[in-house]
């Protein structure tokens, strides 16, 4: 009786498709991710550069620093 009442057991087939679909799920909602918050900062940017063009510059000399230290850090 204690098995009757227990869960069917799937095919490892099928535990393999919805793992593999779990990590195309979590790779599409990461890129999601991504390109909001590229997206936020793009809005951010077009304020800053409107109210100050000054701090364009200086955001852009920031970019450009960032990018060398990682560079250097990561052996990009």
């Amino acid at each position: 009786m204690a098995g009757s009442s227990s869960l069917p057991e799937l095919p490892q087939d099928s535990i393999d498709s919805v793992l593999e679909l779990n990590k195309d799920l979590e790779r599409i909602i990461e890129a999601i991710e991504n390109m909001s918050v590229q997206l936020t900062w793009m809005g951010y940017d077009m304020v800053a550069v409107r109210t100050s063009p000054e701090l364009g510059d200086s955001m852009q000399k920031l970019d450009e620093a960032y990018r060398r230290c990682r560079a250097i850090v990561c052996g990009d």
